[in-house]
């Protein structure tokens, strides 16, 4: 008789976390690594998969997933770093934050557990800076055309590593103290300790490219001068706009942007200086979050790690299920609860919930009226809204609020609209299949072209835009 397969010999194994009494009193990261000879048998449960959907459907890098699993399994991590890295420029990274949709599509996942495809990978990437397999001498190839990348996030990494790469010479504009973007501002340390961003950071200088921090496209310098000291420029700026919540008393002071929350907290582990009347902190106070995604969640492992007192967080979506819904069947991203490290930690968790008011005295929050909401079709074809239950009022005292509900296209800052730039119908630049916007030359990347989006996500269109630019610069130069 045959012997077992490896997905059914061997079950799924997830790291552990750090004890709860313990991770609260700081800001470390709060996720555990698996030993490497945990990691050859996780990867051994790939093994026997005859079409890998985690390549080919789930993950928006295109990871070739069997190919360095089997390397890892083997203990040749050379080779799986060679594979992983041919991909996604920063393992590291989507090892550490990313939801994994590769998972979610993975095969052995149709009928037992997925392939932790996410911890291989980052087990993969350490083994290559721990045996020095990373390098970091400059590409050997130096070509003559310039190219200027605005902002330091993901998107903007992502393409400035891999023009520099094939030989361009770049250089980084960023309007924070220090490069990273939202891997640095808007990841919580808990999550993404920033000696990770640093180490990347450093190897990219070394490996030629520029950094040139504090700076303001559009006020600093101007769309006119990156034009003419650069063939191509990217524009890689970020999500852009959150989006706020317009219900009476919404002025009140006590009510904060996730995301101006998050990156206050990160610029002070930092050390970084920040205005001592402008501070914002869940220290003492009943906080609520509204938002029920990751962002949101952030935002309570932030506020219980601050000393909140108690802390709520508000979804207005329905409470999905524990178990795949028909209407997200394999391999799609399944619409399942979700719990992370930090609901584990405290707080209390509420779905189907609408903020109808803020209220307060004096200026100052005070508390929320709200109410229960159940979602109905009200017109036929369209899409369900939320429709207030009666007789489900009620009203939580608070005094901090922080809204995590996303965003909605790039901010009127006047950055964008200089460079003569269009927008579409939800606020994001248009581009054309190369990421080149209808201003020659000017490409964009990420968030700003494809609106939010995952990290991963935001890698893989950096690297769009960076084909996109030496394409550009390629067929400019034939011309001359």
């Amino acid at each position: 008789m045959a012997e077992k397969p490896a997905f059914i010999k061997y079950s799924r194994k997830d790291p552990s976390y750090r004890p709860v009494y313990e991770r609260l009193r700081d800001y470390n990261a709060v996720e555990l690594t698996l030993t490497f000879e945990e990691i050859l048998i996780q990867a051994e449960r790939c093994m026997e998969c005859g079409t890998p959907f985690c390549h080919a459907y789930g993950c928006p890098l295109g990871n070739i997933v069997p190919e360095f699993n089997n390397a890892a399994r083997m203990a040749n991590w050379k080779k799986a770093l060679a594979l992983l890295l041919s991909t996604n420029n920063f393992p590291e990274f989507t090892g550490r934050i990313c939801p994994a949709p590769c998972e979610a599509s993975c095969v052995a996942g149709i009928n037992s557990d997925p392939v932790n495809i996410r911890h291989i990978e980052l087990a993969i990437i350490e083994k290559g800076f721990e045996n020095d397999y990373i390098n970091a001498e400059s590409p050997p190839v130096g070509l003559k055309e310039r190219v200027a990348v605005v902002g330091s996030g993901p998107a903007g990494l992502a393409a400035a590593d891999m023009l520099n790469g094939f030989g361009y010479r770049v250089t980084v504009y960023e309007k924070d103290k220090n490069p990273g973007g939202l891997l640095r501002y808007g990841v919580p340390d808990f999550k993404l300790e920033k000696w990770v961003v640093e180490r990347r950071i450093e190897l990219m200088k070394k490996q030629g490219i520029i950094f040139e921090t504090g700076v303001k496209v559009g006020e600093d310098i101007s769309y006119g001068y990156l034009s003419g000291r650069f063939d191509a420029v990217c524009l890689a700026c970020g999500p852009g706009e959150p989006r706020d919540l317009s219900v009476q008393g919404r002025s009140l002071k006590g009510i904060y942007f996730a995301m101006d929350y998050l990156v206050q907290q990160n610029r002070r582990i930092s050390g970084e200086k920040a205005d001592p009347s402008k501070e914002i902190t869940a220290s003492g106070k009943t906080v609520v979050v509204i938002g029920g995604g990751d962002t949101g969640s952030d935002c309570l492992g932030t506020a219980l790690r601050q000393g909140a007192g108690k802390v709520y967080q508000f979804e207005i979506m329905p409470e999905p299920p524990t178990e795949r819904p028909d209407y997200t069947p394999w391999p799609k991203w399944p619409a399942i609860m979700r719990e992370t490290h930090a609901h584990k930690e405290g707080g209390e968790r509420r779905w189907s919930v609408m903020t109808k008011e803020f209220l307060g005295e004096n200026g100052i929050l005070k508390g929320l009226r709200c109410a229960e909401v159940e979602w109905k079709t009200i017109e036929q074809g369209r899409a369900p809204v939320p429709v207030e239950k009666p007789g489900t009022e009620f009203y939580v005292k608070a005094d901090l609020v922080i809204l995590a509900m996303g965003f909605v296209g790039q901010k009127e800052t006047g950055m964008v609209e200089v460079f003569g730039v269009e927008r579409d119908i939800k606020g994001n630049i248009q581009a054309d299949e190369c990421n080149m916007t209808k201003v020659k030359g000017l490409f964009v990347a990420g968030d700003m072209n494809t609106g939010q989006s995952l990290v991963v996500s935001a890698i893989a269109d950096g690297r769009m835009a960076a084909k996109g630019i030496m394409a550009y610069l390629a067929k400019r130069a034939g011309k001359r």
